[in-house]
């Protein structure tokens, strides 16, 4: 976390300094240190799918909900990155599109859950 942080707060400064003659360097490199701690990221997942395989293990679930789980993630992160540079870069319009396109994502992939709730309802008022 800490080498997040201040990975985070170094590439702002060095923003920062673009923002008066060549704002667009600024948001290179704001996409850059965004990517990059993505990276640093993407390895604690390790530890959360190893979390969650043993959940798995211990519940008689199946797998494929575990797997649209970590879709929604993936797309969650995916749209607020996105979004967050389209904010930075002064296009709250296409942001806001991005974050829609994101939450009808979100729910298109979930329908097989709510399916098997209404499923599970349905045997129990049978």
């Amino acid at each position: 976390m800490i080498k997040a942080a201040i990975i985070g707060i170094v590439g702002v400064l060095i923003a920062i300094q673009f923002k008066g003659g060549k704002s667009e360097y600024g948001m290179y490199i704001a996409a850059a240190v965004c990517i990059i701690i993505t990276a640093l990221g993407i390895t604690r997942l390790e530890i959360i799918i190893d979390t969650i395989n043993r959940i798995q293990g211990y519940l008689s679930i199946n797998k494929t909900y575990f797997n649209i789980l970590f879709r929604i993630i993936g797309i969650t992160y995916i749209s607020e990155f996105a979004s967050s540079l389209c904010k930075d870069a002064g296009h709250a319009a296409i942001a806001g599109q991005i974050e829609l396109v994101g939450k009808l994502s979100i729910l298109t992939v979930s329908m097989p859950i709510l399916l098997a709730l209404l499923d599970t309802i349905n045997e129990f008022l049978a």
